[in-house]
Order: C-alpha cells, then structure tokens, then sequence
C-alpha cells in the first residue's frame, strides 16, 4: 500500500530557453507537447508521481506566470498544491520553499524532488528505483539523488563520480563536476565510476533541514517563521519577504557539492532531460530517411535526417535538406543544421 509519508516536488518554473523559438518565456517547454505524445512534459511527470504519491502529496513549484498554465494541465490540483516563486531564484530557494512546506503537514516527510521538463521511458523501472530510495532515506540520515549510467561523453551535463567498492543500493558520492569539457568526459566515462546528474533529489525532511542549516544558514533563518505563515492567508506576503532576500544558487553547488552524506542511486530507466532539438530529434519517431516530424501536414521529398515542427494546420514543403532543424511557430521560422543549435 501507498506510504503517506511520501511527497513528491515537481520544479515547474523554468523558462527552457534552449527551446526557443517553440518555448517562449510565456510558454516554456515544460507546457508544451514537444515529443507529440497527447501529453505535455508536466503531465507526464505528474502522471509519473501518482502510483508512489498520494494526489495530496504532489507540489508543484512555479513561477507567478505560469500559474494559470499549470492550474490548465493539472486541474485537480489544489491551491495548497501550487508554490509560486514570486522571482526566479534558481533551486535551493525553491527546495528550501517546498521541503518548509511539506514538513507544516509532516515533519516525518521523505520527499522527491524533481524537474518538470525530463522524458523517462521505462516509468516501472524508475517507479521501483524511488520506492526504494524513499526506503533507504527514511532510514539513514543522507541525501540522494539519481545518476544515470552515461550512453555517450555528454558535455552538456554534470557527472557524479561514485566509490565503486560501495556494494549497497545507494554509493557514496565522491566528486560532482559539472559540465566537463570533451576529453573529460570521454576520460569519465572510460572509467567508468562516473554518473549523469539526473537532477533528481531524494531525502527525508530532517536530513534536507540539517544540510540548510549548516551550508545556507542564511536561508533556513528566512524560513524560520514557516510554521506560522504558510498554509495561511499571509504565506503569498511571507514568501515575498523571503524572495526578496534569498541568495540566487542552485540546490547542487550551494549543498549537494558540499555535503559529506550524499549518496547516489546507479539508475538505468530510460532518462532524457529533453534539453535541445537535438535530443527531442533522437526520442522522436523517425520515417525510413530519418526525419522526425511533428505536425500534421509536412511533406518531404529529398530530406534526410532532419527535426522538423510545424503549426497542425500549416503546410510545409521541404526538399533537399540533410540533418537540419526546422521549427516554425506563429511568429518565428527558424531553420539551422542541427549540429549548430548550441549557438
């Protein structure tokens, strides 16, 4: 049966530039159906959550913009449900927010923390994986996050380095590096101690509050009146004193980096961070010359290769195009070869 002592916090306020000209600030990618599955990013995620979380037990954190847009995919969610970032201050202040709030309603939480905006393909496996990590943390005083084993020398996430000797389910953290250069992570990945940092956080309420208190004093002392704002009608005036005041860090380099009690969960269930046309090309259905298409009345005569959106009711005609991106939106046409789209 279900353990009601198991919450799940999903980030929903990012603006997913690296998306654009499809995510736009008034639109980010979370809200959108970029792989053409009948269901956005966030409802996926959220949907993911139910069978190990009580419906209750689901947070979403957001920003002030985006509430509407949530409220329309999630309708079921209550108000109390819904954290809104009154400023965009990266991770920890929004963990710091969520994890405050949780522990109002029970202090004995374990609590996952997740992005919105991240693809998983074998949902069992990953729902087996943190049923047991929310085992192991309400029984050890540590924090966990989920690495996933690294398919290729990504320079574009950061990798967890693990003591490979640890034969338990959860490995000791060594070393986190964040973005590598090529040589670097093509070395990591040869040795293979290390991880791809997922993103994903999971510990029990009184293990986060002790790593905020020793490495961001600063922000557990702006939470201290927590019990006594949130969940009233002045938590919307205290979390915009406190927003106002909070440092501009992320959850990984301000505690994570620094903790000595961070263990890791070697994951293998299908992880994308969807983070670039790119990788949406490589998760999306391909026709037999490679082109992946997402949109209705797209025609291709000699194209390979290539990652094509386009509006449902709009007709696009593509000939002699190899490996390029082409997205087209109401107001904007972008079309560059897909190996360029970091830039």
């Amino acid at each position: 049966k279900m353990n009601l002592n198991n919450y799940a916090v999903i980030m929903a306020g990012g603006i997913g530039s690296r998306f654009w000209p499809h995510s736009r600030i008034h639109h980010p990618k979370q809200f959108l159906d970029i792989l053409n599955t009948g269901k956005t990013l966030l409802q996926e995620t959220y949907q993911r959550f139910l069978p190990i979380c009580a419906p209750e037990n689901i947070f979403i954190v957001t920003n002030e913009d985006y509430v509407e847009l949530v409220h329309a995919q999630i309708p079921n969610l209550q108000p109390d449900q819904l954290l809104i970032e009154p400023t965009r201050r990266n991770t920890a202040p929004c963990v710091a927010y969520a994890c405050q709030k949780i522990a109002c309603k029970n202090p004995q939480a374990n609590i996952i923390v997740s992005p919105s905006d991240h693809r998983i393909f074998n949902e069992d496996q990953f729902r087996n994986i943190v049923t047991k990590a929310f085992d192991f943390v309400s029984n050890h005083d540590c924090l966990v996050t989920l690495g996933i084993r690294p398919t290729r020398p990504d320079t574009g996430y950061g990798y967890i380095q693990y003591v490979e000797s640890d034969t338990s389910f959860a490995k000791k953290v060594k070393t986190f590096t964040e973005k590598p250069s090529l040589e670097i992570a093509q070395a990591f990945i040869q040795s293979g101690e290390f991880l791809w940092n997922s993103g994903i956080f999971i510990w029990n309420f009184s293990a986060i509050k002790k790593a905020f208190d020793r490495y961001l004093p600063e922000v557990s002392i702006l939470f201290k009146d927590a019990a006594q704002n949130l969940y009233t009608p002045k938590e919307k005036d205290f979390i915009e004193t406190v927003y106002a005041q909070i440092t501009n860090i992320s959850l990984d380099y301000a505690i994570m980096e620094k903790s000595d009690n961070v263990y890791v969960i070697p994951s293998d269930f299908g992880w994308s961070d969807v983070g670039t046309w790119a990788s949406v090309y490589e998760l999306h259905d391909k026709d037999y010359l490679g082109n992946a298409v997402n949109g209705k009345q797209v025609k291709i005569y000699s194209g390979s290769n290539n990652m094509i959106v386009a509006p449902k009711n709009k007709l696009v005609v593509i000939d002699g195009l190899e490996n390029y991106c082409v997205i087209d939106t109401a107001d904007v046409l972008m079309i560059i070869p897909k190996n360029k789209e970091q830039e």
